[in-house]
């Protein structure tokens, strides 16, 4: 629990940062504190530097229980890292089943802490006894897996505080599990990284790549993070993603008893030192393992090179660089995965296509009867590969797969719609990483999910993916290139609309139809999403509108937390968005200008003026 620097003290703003001052110390004393009145949104004294690392001070001798209250909470936003110094404003009983750890509560401007009604009025503080009331609107909550979940509503907890009987000393003897603050210590307090686990079903290429897969969670960004991570990913996936990913590390494999620190050394190469249950696992085992902490510590630590896992008495278990990783495991934002092609619809409703960044160059038509203006399009799809294109007839009607070869046909529609109108019929179509095509039928009769299975190795038939307790009608799709996650823009009766992530169950042993699982809001704020890509391992790039704002275009994250980083640059009447989840490569966007792109630290920039629907591989 901790106050917000958004907040301010309403009933005594010119002593608001002097008692912040006193819950935290940045190299700096301590003003006095207000020895009355009630405590309110408090705003802590302002922190430029993010790199400084803070610590509380503990409770005065004879503190009031409304500084005994305000210290505790201050002392929550510190970067203590077993939170020892927050302890010491709790009673030892109080302080022993305290769990900080099992829980963040985000509060939008932070706690209000008032007194609340005690049993018998002013007596109850006399005889040692008083209740707080800590209250705020629910931002999100982070659980004991360090799962980040949106959350709305209000929020209301009670503290009780009890004056020692022997020392005189007003102390907490009941509070709620885990912790609580506003939505800036938040951010300032908490960083999210990915960590990587394997898709379960999902293959890549002759040798069959496992797939690695992105499972974002968030840490305290100043207490050890890189150790913090490491025992992240040993505990195993986050109960969301848990069901279609797999983790190479042994059952109960853990960090050695006393591990901490960890840091690479002067050569960008770091030794993480694993119990006796890691040494169960084989050479090729133990690649993988090495290749799951590189991609998930590389979020971290950008420059890190390589790993080597050690069991007992410093035994080398196995080591991995990065480019090794890279040929262990297929993972979407690596180099190696970098598009080579941007592709559009001209202004003859071709399939043409651009070098990826290229600047100056007249996009080429793609080889093939989707290039030669065969069909007309509206939309197109190109799989992972490049080997294999997707096109949408431009009425909507009729889906068409297809190689980009002079020699290939065009062929029959592997699916069709009976909508009224064009935006009625078919979505843009999506490929995943192991050759799977989906694609949605807006149909209002008959609103379906398709998905064609494994594509590369042949035409498949189109099989009804099961969503359960769809809140309505897909008019978008996107599937992540690891092919368990789907991003979906779900519109309601209303009209409203919702960005969703699902998750995509297979049993392929049991040939049963794919099933999307477990929709939860990316993008909790939006009501509108015009348009929306894939922009990283667990983050998209979206054109949205805020109830009651304007449209804008911005990044999200999977799991609906917001991200600290610079929005694009605003651009103007944009109606579809392309993004590589190499975030080297350049945004491109369908927009009132044609096709425009975006070049890193710089501006939007003209393509095309007559091209639409803008794509990358996927």
């Amino acid at each position: 629990m901790g106050a917000d620097r958004e907040g301010g003290v309403r009933r005594r703003p010119g002593r608001a940062v002097a008692y912040a001052a006193c819950g935290v110390v940045l190299l700096a004393g301590c003003a006095s504190m207000p020895d009355s009145g009630d405590l309110r949104d408090v705003e802590s004294t302002p922190r430029q530097d993010t790199g400084v690392r803070v610590f509380a001070m503990p409770p005065a001798e004879d503190a009031e229980p409304g500084e005994i209250m305000q210290g505790f909470l201050e002392a929550l936003t510190s970067d203590d890292p077993q939170y020892d110094t927050a302890r010491k404003y709790l009673t030892a009983d109080a302080a022993r089943t305290w769990r900080p750890e099992r829980s963040a509560t985000v509060l939008a401007n932070g706690p209000s802490a008032v007194p609340g009604q005690q049993p018998h009025g002013r007596e109850a503080a006399d005889a040692g006894s008083l209740t707080y009331v800590l209250s705020g609107s629910l931002v999100a909550r982070v659980d004991g897996q360090q799962a980040y979940a949106p959350a709305a509503g209000p929020y209301s907890k009670k503290v009780h505080l009890t004056k020692d009987a022997k020392s005189g000393q007003w102390r907490i003897d009941a509070l709620p599990q885990g912790v609580v603050m506003g939505k800036s210590d938040f951010q300032r307090n908490y960083t999210s990284v990915n960590k990587y686990y394997f898709a379960s079903t999902t293959t890549v290429g002759a040798t069959g790549q496992p797939v690695a897969v992105a499972d974002p969670v968030f840490v305290r960004s100043k207490v050890d993070p890189m150790t913090q991570m490491v025992r992240s990913l040993l505990r195993g996936p986050t109960t969301w993603l848990g069901p279609v990913v797999r983790s190479s590390f042994p059952t109960d494999t853990a960090l050695q008893e006393g591990t901490s620190g960890l840091t690479p050394d002067d050569q960008n190469r770091l030794t993480v030192p694993l119990n006796s249950k890691a040494s169960r696992a084989g050479a090729a085992k133990c690649r993988e393992m090495a290749t799951q902490l590189l991609f998930t510590l590389r979020n971290l630590t950008p420059t890190l090179e390589s790993v080597e896992l050690q069991g007992p008495g410093g035994h080398r278990l196995c080591d991995l660089t990065e480019e090794r990783a890279e040929t262990t495991a297929w993972h979407a934002s690596a180099s190696a995965q970098r598009p080579e092609y941007l592709y559009f619809l001209d202004g003859k409703h071709r399939l043409v296509r651009l070098p990826t960044g290229s600047a100056g160059t007249s996009a080429v038509p793609v080889p093939g009867p989707l290039g030669e203006g065969e069909k007309e399009l509206q939309s197109v799809a190109v799989s992972r590969d490049e080997h294999t294109v997707a096109g949408v007839g431009a009425d909507g009607k009729a889906l068409y797969v297809t190689s980009p070869a002079s020699s290939s046909s065009l062929g029959e529609a592997v699916v069709s719609s009976q909508g009224a109108t064009a935006a009625d019929r078919l979505t843009t179509p999506s490929w995943d990483a192991r050759g799977d095509l989906w694609v949605a039928d807006r149909d209002p009769r008959h609103p379906k999910l398709y998905v064609l299975e494994h594509l590369d190795q042949g035409v498949g038939k189109p099989v009804e993916v099961t969503i359960p307790d769809l809140p309505g009608r897909i008019s978008d799709v996107r599937v992540a290139a690891d092919g368990v996650r789907v991003a979906l823009v779900v519109e309601k009766d209303d009209g409203k609309q919702s960005l969703l992530i699902g998750r995509i169950e297979r049993d392929d042993k049991l040939q049963a139809r794919p099933a999307v699982l477990e929709l939860r809001s990316a993008a909790p704020d939006l009501e509108q999403v015009t348009a929306m890509s894939w922009a990283g391992d667990s983050r998209l790039v979206v054109v949205g509108l805020e109830q009651g704002g304007v449209h804008q275009l911005r990044y999200v994250q999977v799991d609906g937390s917001t991200l600290d980083g610079p929005a694009p640059a605003a651009l103007s009447g944009v109606k579809a968005i392309a993004a590589s989840e190499d975030e080297q490569v350049p945004l491109v966007a369908y927009s009132e200008d044609g096709i425009v792109r975006l070049p890193s630290g710089a501006q939007w920039q003209k393509v095309d003026k007559d091209g639409t629907a803008p794509v990358y591989p996927g």
